[in-house]
């Protein structure tokens, strides 16, 4: 379906990411790439050093959100080349749909799940001590559009908090959100991956959710059909597997192939 500029902005706009307008960046010869807000900070660095190895290559241009809403955006037919989700259930999502390059598809990184809280507070010791009534405000991913939510969720189920915590949730519409509302004090802690807790000197990590607590978080990247550069976007997932782009990826904490 085509979307009118002003459509496609008003999505951006709800899905809470760093606003571009996907038209603009295709005018001007970007390739666009839609992907998790937890690479943010690694994707700003690779980008530098691709850029400065393929100066003559379209500039990339960035759109970072939860990546239920980038799914959405694509489907709705946002002009997308590359999307790179934190889960595995957005891209089967479109991988089933055939909407992705034959074998454009592969395995970027994993991460692991921590339970942050402000670095000077002391009431939050464990899962077990969110259900205590000092603990009033608990940061979470909207779980139907942020995959850390969807960790989250799972992990006080397993521990069979979910209910006696449910209350307490205020949801976030990426996992850099959450962070931001535990970095101010708008939440008493908060479920993000251990590579955003790693980046912030205002949280701490009260502990890292046990890998059989939850589905397994797995980054991928895929090239979409509808792009108009397959071939350049296709390089750059190449890069992506790339030595030069793991060590930047494991200088954040991400683990790689």
């Amino acid at each position: 379906m085509n979307l009118t500029t002003a459509a496609l902005l008003s999505l951006f706009l709800i899905g809470g990411m760093d606003l571009v307008n996907p038209h603009l960046a295709r005018a001007n010869g970007g390739l666009l790439v839609s992907a998790a807000s937890s690479l943010k900070d690694i994707l700003t660095e690779i980008k530098f050093l691709y850029q400065k190895k393929n100066p003559i290559l379209p500039q990339l241009v960035f759109n970072f959100g939860g990546s239920g809403a980038l799914l959405r955006q694509i489907e709705q037919g946002a002009p997308v080349d590359i999307f790179i989700s934190a889960a595995n259930t957005q891209m089967d999502r479109l991988d089933k749909k055939g909407v992705l390059v034959p074998n454009s598809r592969i395995f970027l990184a994993s991460n692991r799940l921590a339970l942050i809280a402000v670095r000077e507070s002391a009431i939050v010791s464990s899962f077990e001590s969110l259900t205590q009534p000092n603990v009033k405000r608990i940061s979470m991913g909207e779980p139907r559009i942020v995959p850390s939510g969807q960790y989250g969720e799972e992990v006080l189920r397993h521990l069979n908090l979910l209910e006696a915590v449910r209350s307490k949730l205020v949801y976030g519409n990426s996992v850099r959100q959450v962070l931001q509302s535990v970095e101010s004090g708008n939440a008493d802690a908060g479920f993000v991956y251990i590579t955003d807790a790693k980046i912030s000197t205002k949280v701490r990590v009260v502990t890292i959710a046990p890998e059989t607590l939850h589905s397994p978080i797995i980054y991928s990247v895929g090239v979409l059909k509808n792009s108009k550069r397959i071939s350049i976007a296709q390089a750059f997932v190449r890069y992506l597997s790339s030595g030069e782009a793991k060590f930047v990826l494991r200088k954040y904490g991400f683990t790689v192939p």
